[in-house]
């Protein structure tokens, strides 16, 4: 195999015989340094016939006479008495045999010319035809019964009586071979009785001359007793149907065989070896169809010479000539790939003549090719699977032939030597076959095969000793990993006494370990699994885990004392081997007790000094990515990135400190959770210091930049600080907070944890807040303070008429698209919206306090227009369309007053006087009160004629407004607002003297139309006073009555809303009369602010004659 690097077997030792491989008796033991010589055999060899100190060109020149030349001589002898065919379609003439051999044994020519001569001297054997007669199938029947009794006759024709049975042939004869050849060339098989189907498995040999011209003939005949015709004649009885047969056996002659058919074989057209079924050949046309015969036929020599060989036997001689012509091939092939047992064309034309000659069984055969090739393996690049396939093909003849007892001994030496061999390799399994997908294969079909040789029957009857193969792997693997750790150990080996350089020996050593327990683990395992059911991991875990325990208590103990920040960096590597074998446990099929589990005590020293690096590290580079930060966003267009490279740098800093709690995976759950506030601390300790060190890179940038400059490396800060609390805020998660909880719930209190972890976190991000919301209101103060600016503009241009109300807040809402789409594409959304909201109240308040600062000015409803306008552009833009700040945020308590006050401030005075008059409407609607009295009427609509129809009934419970206390009241008819009803004149009733509960009785129409009886504010104002003739009329009160609900008015119009429309019901409507409060109507006051409006001024006058009249509010 290409990855043993042990020195490799001469041929010598392959070709030595059986005999001399069994000189000795004692036997040798093998350590697994000696793998090559272990493998060959269980006994020691007998080499006195070598001189242990000869040169190399010596031995080589000895080894040239005494073994390759004998065989070389056999393979001319073969050649030159070859027989029959070989097997393969190629067929090689005698002088390409002679080449391949010259070229395999490396012969000169010199050489092959004296051999060749020495063996055209030696005595020629006696050709021999060795025939099998197996069996034969459908003979046939010829006698009464329907059987026959079939024997068969073999012999060898050469040309003499080929000759005189051609001569014959005129005169048909019954038998051929009885008339032809003598009898004692004539073999004849045992007879077999009543069959169609014999069974022989008889051997014959026959011997011949010359190949050429010779035939094989077998005859196959039916045996005849002599059975009388009275016998035969009885049988009629019982077998009709053979009638015609008995009769004609009746008339033959007594004692005269049947011929039941032949198989005549030219030598020269059959191979070296036959193994076929042959049909059954008639005399003459008369039943064709006779059967067929099952023959074997071989041919071989009887007297080969022996003095070729020095008195080898043939099976030593094949060993040895296999073994050549396999080197040969081998060396002739190029590349490393294994030999998978290919031969050339005419190594195994030589092989099966020399095989057939010697009459070498299949068994003997595949035995050669099992010792051969299992010897080979050991010095060659050999393909497990080859000797795989030899061993199964021994399994299998064993079963079917017996062995001589030599090659029984053999068979047994080669067996147990290969599985010492084989043991060798496992314990070395490391090197020899690594863990790559091209070794490990062949590791598989190594164990595999020998697993197959203890399973095989010549195993276990030729080694009767018990052989525990499980165990004997189990051995071999922990003496591997003894001797494999035992040379790391010595390969990593300090150089000098220093504290520093034994840690890092020592790291490398268990850095070795835990990536061997990984191949073992990973690799390894499920080869020795599935192949021989040996849980290898498990045996090298367990091995190693006393070692290395060994080694690293060694270790520490001289750092007892003497710890400090060099031994502590230098034995972190250590704890890390350690921890990641620890891991490993938890794939041991059996636990037990290990000498690691409680190896983290032993580092206890160095802990503190591990926290120390890891925040002294992360805590400088946090600091120089501080420094290199130009505070300009990472990356722009269609995916930005907002932040900055210190904030990703950060992150990247961090990580290794959360990462530092994975590996320490610290088991005592105390010490654990003070860990893990230590680590917490310093996370927030290195967030807090972040954030210093950016407000001072803040300000050393912006010193000599522009404004617009400063204020996007603002927003770039503020998008870092999100960032980082963001990634803050997953730092339980990264740290598994849950699962320490879990661990220390038995030590630790809830209290004590949630009041310790969180409140670290708390505080870090409370100062991120704190930053954050530090630097939105330095950006929103700058657009606050804008905003203001463009709102007070434009209560500037309040008395240009020109100028509409879009164009006024035209610029306040180009500074603010541009100034908030710059704020967008510059913040993250979560410090975008932030900084929204507080804008957007501001925004309120601003347009508020402007709103209401000089309420009175000319000009004041204009203005509060254009506010409104501007409120309204600004929520829209706020909302953005669903992608800003909620509807929720917008519509605050502040911005509904602000709403509601422009709104009113906004309306003409007509609309002003509609809102009053409806707010009217609603007071009558919810008043109940008759404390003033009530007036009772009847009213409808008609549409036809466009007439509001209106009939006073009564009034009563009128208030006495003279001195004989009565009144002498009457009604005062109006519709209002007089913009909607500018020609309709005020109507009254008739004077009803001294009486306080007046009939009136009078109807009243006015021609208005629908729409106008449908207008905002529409009502009828009945105002009842007391008629006084020197004095004005008192004021006895007033109800108003909403037009649209009246009948005719309420309801959709059908047809042409005229002529088609039904006659209208009057509805009888009792009204209570209602004094106006003072001054306490808003609406009022708007309207008497308006003074450059004569009608407002007018209505408003009207109004306040109402109020100074009113008994409302007067204490009786």
């Amino acid at each position: 195999m290409s990855s043993q690097s042990e020195p490799t077997i001469t041929r010598d030792n392959l070709l030595q015989t059986p005999e001399q491989e069994h000189g000795s008796s004692k036997p040798k033991q093998f350590s697994p340094a000696n793998v090559r010589k272990l493998g060959l055999t269980r006994k020691a060899r007998d080499r006195r016939d070598f001189q242990e100190n000869e040169n190399p060109e010596e031995r080589e020149r000895r080894h040239k006479e005494l073994e390759l030349k004998p065989l070389y001589k056999e393979l001319l002898y073969t050649i030159a008495h070859s027989m029959g065919k070989p097997s393969s379609a190629e067929v090689f003439t005698e002088s390409r045999l002679h080449q391949y051999i010259q070229e395999a044994f490396t012969m000169t020519e010199a050489e092959h010319s004296s051999l060749t001569e020495s063996v055209h001297g030696a005595e020629p054997p006696v050709y021999c035809l060795m025939a099998t007669v197996k069996e034969a199938k459908e003979i046939l029947g010829k006698d009464i019964s329907g059987f026959s009794d079939p024997y068969c006759l073999l012999t060898i024709m050469e040309d003499e009586e080929e000759s005189r049975t051609r001569r014959s042939k005129a005169k048909p004869s019954k038998s051929i071979v009885k008339d032809v050849v003598s009898n004692d060339k004539i073999y004849q098989s045992e007879i077999k009785k009543q069959t169609l189907n014999p069974i022989w498995n008889q051997t014959f040999i026959l011997e011949f001359r010359d190949i050429a011209g010779a035939s094989f003939h077998l005859e196959m005949w039916d045996k005849d007793e002599e059975v009388s015709l009275t016998q035969k004649l009885e049988d009629i009885k019982t077998n009709l149907s053979s009638l015609k047969r008995m009769i004609k056996d009746a008339k033959k002659e007594k004692g005269t065989d049947d011929f039941l058919g032949k198989v005549v074989l030219k030598l020269q057209d059959l191979h070296c070896t036959e193994d076929n079924w042959y049909n059954l050949e008639p005399r003459t046309e008369t039943y064709p169809n006779r059967g067929k015969c099952h023959l074997n036929l071989k041919f071989i020599h009887k007297a080969r010479d022996g003095t070729l060989s020095a008195g080898r036997s043939a099976y030593t001689n094949y060993c040895g000539i296999l073994q050549q012509f396999v080197h040969a091939y081998i060396s002739k092939q190029k590349g490393s790939a294994p030999w998978k047992g290919a031969l050339c064309g005419e190594a195994q034309t030589l092989l099966e003549f020399y095989a057939s000659q010697n009459d070498l069984s299949p068994f003997l055969q595949d035995l050669a090719k099992w010792v051969a090739y299992s010897k080979l393996y050991q010095s060659l690049e050999v393909d497990s699977s080859v000797l795989l396939q030899q061993l199964t093909s021994v399994e299998y003849h064993w079963h079917q032939q017996e062995l001589p007892h030599q090659q029984k001994q053999e068979l047994g030496d080669s067996l147990h030597g290969f599985l010492q061999y084989g043991l060798c390799l496992v314990a070395k399994y490391r090197d020899i076959f690594p863990p790559t997908p091209s070794a490990t294969p062949k590791l598989h079909t190594l164990l595999r095969i020998l697993v197959q040789i203890c399973k095989t029957k010549a195993f276990q009857k030729l080694n009767p000793a018990k052989f525990e193969l499980h165990d004997e792997i189990h051995d071999a693997i922990q003496t591997g990993t003894q001797e494999w750790f035992t040379i790391k150990r010595g390969l990593h080996q300090p150089m000098t006494k220093d504290l520093a350089e034994t840690v890092s020996a020592l790291s490398r050593l268990i850095g070795e370990v835990q990536e061997d327990i990984k191949h073992n683990k990973d690799a390894w395992n499920r080869v020795f699994l599935s192949a021989v059911q040996v849980d290898v991991f498990t045996v090298v875990y367990k091995r190693f885990d006393s070692m290395v325990a060994t080694e690293v208590r060694k270790t520490l103990s001289m750092l007892e004392g003497q710890m400090e920040q060099a031994l502590a960096n230098a034995l972190f590597p250590v704890y890390l081997s350690l921890q990641a074998i620890h891991k490993d446990k938890a794939f041991l099929k059996t636990r037990g007790s290990l000498e690691l589990t409680e190896f983290q005590e032993g580092f206890r020293e160095a802990l503190p000094y591990w926290l120390n690096r890891a925040f002294s590290l992360t805590q400088d580079r946090v600091e120089r990515a501080v420094q290199v930060d130009q505070l300009q966003p990472l990356q722009s267009g269609a995916v930005p990135i907002k932040h900055s490279t210190s904030a990703v740098d950060l992150v990247a800093c961090i990580q290794p400190i959360c990462q530092l709690w994975e590996q320490l995976s610290w088991p005592d759950p105390e010490e654990a959770f003070m860990l893990m506030v230590k680590l917490t601390e310093d996370v927030c300790k290195i967030v807090v210091n972040y954030c210093h060190a950016l407000k001072e890179r803040v300000r050393v940038l912006s010193q000599n930049s522009d404004p617009g400059s400063a204020i996007n490396m603002l927003c770039v800060v503020v998008n870092d600080l999100e960032h980082l609390r963001s990634v803050l805020s997953k730092l339980p998660t990264q740290l598994n907070w849950a699962g320490l909880r879990d661990r220390t719930q038995n030590v630790i209190g809830e209290s004590q944890f949630h009041n310790t972890l969180p409140s670290q976190l708390q505080q870090a991000q409370s100062v991120l807040s704190r930053e954050i919301g530090s630097a939105l209101d330095t950006l929103g103060k700058k657009l606050n303070t804008d905003i203001e600016t463009q709102v007070r503009s434009m209560s500037t241009r309040r008395r240009i008429p020109s100028k509409s109300t879009e164009d006024a807040a035209a610029p306040l809402m180009r500074y603010l698209e541009q100034e908030l789409q710059y704020m967008n594409e510059n913040l993250v959304q979560e410090n975008f919206n932030s900084l929204l909201t507080p804008l957007w109240n501001n925004s309120v308040k601003i347009i508020y306090q402007v709103s209401t600062r000089h309420p009175q000015q000319e000009g004041f409803m204009v203005f509060c227009q254009r506010l409104l306008y501007t409120l309204q552009c600004l929520e829209q833009c706020f909302l953005a369309e669903g992608n800003g700040l909620a509807e929720k945020t917008l519509h605050s308590p502040e911005y509904m007053v602000l709403k509601a006050h422009l709104t009113h401030n906004s309306r003409s005075s007509w609309q002003l006087i509609e809102k009053f008059l409806q707010r009217k409407i609603q007071e009558q609607n919810v008043n109940t009160s008759e404390k003033y009295g009530a007036v009772t009427l009847l009213a409808s609509y008609s549409r036809s004629d466009q007439r509001l129809r209106v009939e006073v009934l009564n009034a009563v419970n009128l208030l006495p407004m003279d001195s004989n206390g009565l009144s002498d009241p009457f009604v005062q008819l109006s519709l209002e607002p007089n913009h909607v009803f500018p020609e309709v004149e005020t109507r009254c009733t008739r004077i009803k003297s001294r009486d306080l509960n007046p009939l009136f009785e009078e109807a009243f129409e006015f021609l208005v139309s629908l729409d106008q009886c449908r207008a905002p504010g529409a009502c009828l104002v009945l105002t009842v006073l007391d008629h006084d003739i020197l004095m004005t009329d008192d004021f006895e009160g007033e109800a108003f009555l909403a037009l649209k609900g009246l009948p005719g008015v309420a309801g959709e119009m059908k047809g042409d809303g005229l002529s088609s429309q039904p006659e209208v019901t009057p509805a009888q409507i009792r009204l209570p009369l209602m004094h106006p409060k003072h001054n306490e109507d808003s609406i009022l006051a708007l309207l008497e602010s308006r003074r450059g409006e004569q009608e407002a001024q007018a209505y408003v006058k009207k109004r306040r004659q109402r109020e100074r009249q009113s008994q409302e509010g007067i204490q009786p």
